[in-house]
């Protein structure tokens, strides 16, 4: 018979995916656990229940939540949603107008930040441009090109003719080229401009001049502008090297555009200066529609099929490379924009079951994609947006279940540690302004705003005080005829069911925070008992386990028996009836009973009491034998 004591003082390792469970050898297995729920890792190695979510306002449908930073004293939340833009500083409701984009399309926006300027593109929507003039005003207006890009859409035989040189014309083509849509379009002949102005048919216009034309004669010589509703709109879009950068269009995929050095409304390509306009096309043995242009170290761009970097410093028309580094490929069903983190740009991979991190590698100069969810794929469902909070190194992913999968991610430790946080709901949208997490949550039939809040340990939540304790408690009309979990004066209330959007409370309290209750789990992993004992599946007996917690009100330990876990209280620290107080130090629990299944949890930490919680490591105590 033998005793053993293990100590786990971390777990970095993250939640691991279920067909890891016979792999004790890996690196991953010491810091890892079976299953961490609501519950964000530390980059210390401990965990924490995580916040609550606060509520801040019902939307009126599917939203997609961007952050904005005016200068270093003024970030803004700006929420899309059907034809509407609503502009939200802390949880306050600044400014709310209309915009061009439906539900549908918000899926597939893309967005980036010039100074006091946002640009939103959409292949189906002209790129509009959100200003900030003033606390509450702000304007939504179409991105006005001084110069677009220009591209022949038409086969290379086909003629057009014009009937004047000056003023207004008309254009005949030898082929059905003009759509109704065209009106307002611009074409090139020679290199000479005109704006169409109606449409007879497929193959005659009406234009008027804005350059003087060369000739009236036949000319294959003709391209019509790049972006526009017959051909679609910009698709992505970046700042790099003070260019704007376009990544393709509806109608060009995997197509690059860049503006003019220092001039974001100029597309001419001129005679290939080096602060003219760059064009070119991604050309390869696979499908490679743009979904994604990042500025870092390099131009990186993320397409449908592979990554690639322009390299050139600077980036002019003559030193400009184009090189494909890795295989990976992003979503395509939805836009979700890569983020920096800690230098490397991280992306979500096409399959939907994974991110990579995208990072340039001196000792081989080149790029590589580095696997951040090998060992969770488990966790990963359809990604449907992703935000990272560099204060607390957590990027959180919102999936297609309604989850989020939580990576605490600190590369110069090596920390890659994956947690899935649940509510009752479906988190559809995620943003991060100054390390707070916004989120649009689906919640009984509505999409609300809300945002993870340190002081609350309820979702949907709502705090309040009174200026003399009270039973009744208002507000709530967002959580009307639910089971509602309170903490009065900072003890655990209990739960009660909201009626006219109001609970009324047992005991009168001053102050309550009142929401929807969660439960955070802990499960380790199966004991190692080959590596220590030799015997892998010698019958072993828990004797003890002992928890080291910090800053702990409330702690819930199954320790086998497959119960539901008994709440730990430690007593003499408070009265039933009133705020706990919070523990820091060693709570041992001791066992009883023989196990012959190895592969069982020794300990199982299960408790949605909304109070706090903080594991720094355990020591496992037990015998086996032969």
């Amino acid at each position: 018979m033998a005793f053993l004591r293990t100590l786990k003082t971390s777990f970095t390792g993250g939640e691991l995916a279920p067909e890891l469970l016979g792999r004790p050898d890996l690196r991953a297995w010491a810091n890892g656990a079976a299953r961490l729920r609501n519950v964000f890792i530390q980059p210390t190695g401990g965990v924490t229940r995580r916040p609550g979510l606060r509520h801040v306002a019902v939307l009126p449908g599917p939203a997609k939540l961007i952050p904005f930073e005016f200068n270093t004293e003024q970030t803004y939340l700006v929420v899309l949603t059907d034809q509407l833009l609503s502009i939200f500083v802390g949880d306050v409701q600044l400014a709310q107008m209309s915009g061009p984009w439906t539900a549908d399309m918000l899926s597939q926006i893309a967005w980036t930040q010039s100074a006091d300027t946002l640009l939103l593109c959409h292949p189906a929507m002209p790129p509009q441009r959100i200003t900030r003039t003033g606390a509450s005003s702000w304007t939504v207006v179409p991105w006005t090109f001084i110069r677009a890009p220009f591209h022949r859409f038409d086969d290379a035989s086909v003629s057009l003719t014009p009937s004047a040189t000056a003023g207004n014309l008309l254009l005949s083509a030898s082929a059905a080229v003009f759509d109704p849509l065209h009106v307002g379009v611009r074409f090139r002949l020679g290199g000479r401009r005109v704006a169409i102005t109606g449409i007879a048919s497929p193959q005659q216009a009406s234009a008027t001049a804005i350059d003087p034309l060369a000739t009236t004669l036949a000319t294959t010589d003709w391209e019509e502008e790049a972006f526009s509703p017959v051909h679609g709109w910009p698709t992505t879009a970046c700042f790099h090297q003070n260019r704007l950068v376009f990544g393709g269009s509806r109608d060009l995929p995997n197509r690059l555009w860049l503006s003019r050095t220092g001039n974001l409304y100029d597309f001419d390509l001129g005679t290939g200066l080096d602060s003219e306009g760059i064009e070119f096309a991604i050309l390869s043995d696979q499908v490679n529609a743009v979904r994604g242009v990042f500025s870092g170290r390099n131009l990186q761009v993320f397409t449908s099929g592979a990554e690639y970097v322009a390299s050139g410093s600077p980036l002019t028309p003559t030193s400009i490379q184009l090189a494909r580094q890795t295989r990976i490929g992003s979503p395509v069903a939805r836009l979700i924009q890569p983020v920096d983190i800690d230098g490397a740009t991280v992306f979500l991979a096409r399959s939907g079951r994974s991110a990579f991190a995208f990072d340039y590698t001196a000792l081989q100069a080149t790029y590589q994609a580095t696997d951040l969810a090998l060992t969770a794929r488990h966790l990963f469902a359809e990604p449907l947006d992703m935000a990272y909070d560099q204060r607390a190194r957590l990027l959180h992913i919102a999936m297609a279940d309604g989850t989020i999968a939580t990576l605490t991610i600190y590369r110069e430790e090596q920390v890659t540690a994956w947690s899935r946080q649940e509510t009752a709901g479906a988190v559809a949208s995620l943003a991060c302004i100054e390390g707070t997490i916004w989120a649009a949550v689906q919640r009984l039939g509505s999409t609300r705003l809300e945002r993870f809040d340190a002081t609350l340990a309820l979702d949907a939540a709502l705090d309040g005080t009174a200026a003399a304790p009270t039973k009744s408690w208002g507000g709530l009309s967002h959580l009307e005829a639910q089971s509602v979990g309170i903490l009065a004066d900072g003890a655990n209330a209990g739960a009660a069911i909201v009626s006219g959007g109001a609970v009324n409370l047992d005991d009168a309290a001053g102050a309550t925070q009142i929401g929807l209750p969660f439960a955070h789990e802990i499960e380790p992993l199966p004991p190692d008992l080959n590596a220590a004992t030799g015997i892998g599946a010698a019958p072993l007996r828990l004797l003890a386990v002992t928890f080291r917690l910090l800053s702990t009100a409330s702690l819930a330990v199954d320790l086998g028996s497959g119960a539901q876990p008994v709440p730990f209280r430690r007593l003499g620290t408070s009265l039933l009836d009133t705020a706990p107080g919070a523990f820091t130090g060693d709570v041992r629990l001791r066992a009883l009973g023989w196990r012959r299944n190895a592969a069982a949890p020794l300990w199982r930490i299960r408790d949605d009491t909304p109070l706090p919680m903080t594991l720094l490591s355990v020591t496992t105590e037990m015998r086996t034998t032969d």
